[in-house]
């Protein structure tokens, strides 16, 4: 599933692409996937509108529109953000199209169905639930000590909540905990402020270090232009387990903790 570096970077590559660019036409293949407020008809809606700029907000990329609508993009597990040139044939699960003036359009495909494009009307709070972004001035280490004290949740478990930090998934969370020695299990509550700290820096270093290799690679992800990321080369320990850990030299492991399968390392994250 697509986290903050894979729509960090796509986002990236849509606000090149198409930004300026206006809006001919929507083709929606299936409904489902092309969502819009009530009484509001998505194609028609969105006939006409004129792209501001694309950002991201979690792990959500957000086109904005010149109207001060914004359509709202959750990739899910499999879904694709991909501009096509004029002529260029529909691409596998293409459910959703939107076609600009000059002929190129943005292809939203999906295998699985379950990513959505949301059309949402302006000032509308879609991202009040979301927490802070990682990336952000506000992600402080202080702010970071906060956030934890007190929590019984398994420090893993609560990097993954996106109410308290939008964007991060499990291949973050486990590099960045690899990173900064700590056990996925430890409660919370039980880190000394040195080990937040080290967490903190390693969080923002992994999830930085993963936009410049342009995400990662691991099951469907590719960029704007249909490409494959890098980060997949550097991993230390998610999707590892054998393998010699790069630091200590003893066996990753996998292990499931809520629900989501874990790669560490025994020796050095105790």
């Amino acid at each position: 599933m697509p986290e903050l570096p894979e729509v960090e970077t796509i986002a990236r590559g849509l606000a090149r692409a198409i930004t300026g660019k206006t809006i001919e036409r929507a083709s929606v293949r299936l409904a489902k996937m092309a969502v819009a407020p009530a009484r509001v008809n998505f194609k028609r809606a969105v006939r006409g509108e004129r792209v501001i700029s694309v950002g991201r907000r979690g792990k959500y990329a957000v086109i904005e529109l010149g109207s001060g609508r914004r359509l709202v993009v959750s990739l899910r597990m499999t879904g694709r953000l991909i501009v096509l040139e004029r002529g260029q044939a529909a691409i596998p699960y293409e459910h959703v199209s939107l076609h600009f003036t000059d002929g190129t359009r943005l292809a939203f495909a999906d295998s699985r169905q379950f990513g959505r494009m949301r059309l949402v009307e302006r000032g509308e709070p879609w991202d009040a639930n979301l927490g802070i972004e990682p990336l952000s001035g506000d992600f402080t280490p202080e702010r970071f000590i906060g956030m934890l004290s007190g929590r019984t949740t398994p420090i893993k478990a609560l990097l993954l909540d996106q109410r308290r930090i939008a964007g991060v998934g499990n291949i973050y969370a486990c590099e960045a905990l690899w990173g900064a020695r700590i056990r996925p299990s430890t409660p919370a509550k039980a880190l000394t402020k040195p080990a937040i700290r080290r967490l903190h820096n390693a969080l923002v270093e992994v999830l930085q270090r993963s936009i410049a290799m342009r995400g990662t690679s691991v099951d469907d992800y590719v960029d704007a232009q249909g490409l494959q990321g890098g980060f997949q080369n550097a991993l230390s320990v998610y999707g590892r387990a054998g393998s010699r850990c790069e630091r200590c030299g003893r066996a990753i492991v996998r292990t499931v903790l809520a629900a989501r399968g874990t790669w560490w390392c025994r020796t050095c994250q105790r």
